[in-house]
């Protein structure tokens, strides 16, 4: 099992790592909504680039990020969703919201 974990990178971007699922997530929902709200940034980035595997679990944590991050009136981009992440929101009907800007 790989580790997972999501972190600060830079001034408003925030990195998920490794499998996201109902093992990682929990932890995971923990860490991002400390981080979103320690953030003095305006805007966010989630940088999806280093998830390795992802059930509909990661697509849950994303939204709940930016539901964080409009509480804190930020805005939020995600950057380099994984494709199966992509088809997970397809069928979800999720699509333009993790649309790459």
């Amino acid at each position: 099992m790989s580790d997972a974990s999501v972190t600060a990178v830079g001034e408003g971007e925030l990195k998920l790592f490794g499998v996201l699922d109902y093992r990682t997530g929990p932890l995971l929902r923990e860490q991002g909504a400390k981080l979103i709200k320690a953030s003095d940034a305006p805007a966010l980035v989630l940088d999806c680039s280093a998830i390795e595997k992802s059930s509909s679990v990661g697509l849950a944590l994303l939204l709940a990020f930016m539901r964080d991050a409009q509480r804190a009136g930020k805005t939020v981009s995600v950057r380099a969703l994984p494709d199966h992440m992509r088809e997970i929101a397809q069928v979800s009907g999720l699509t333009e919201l993790f649309e790459q800007h």
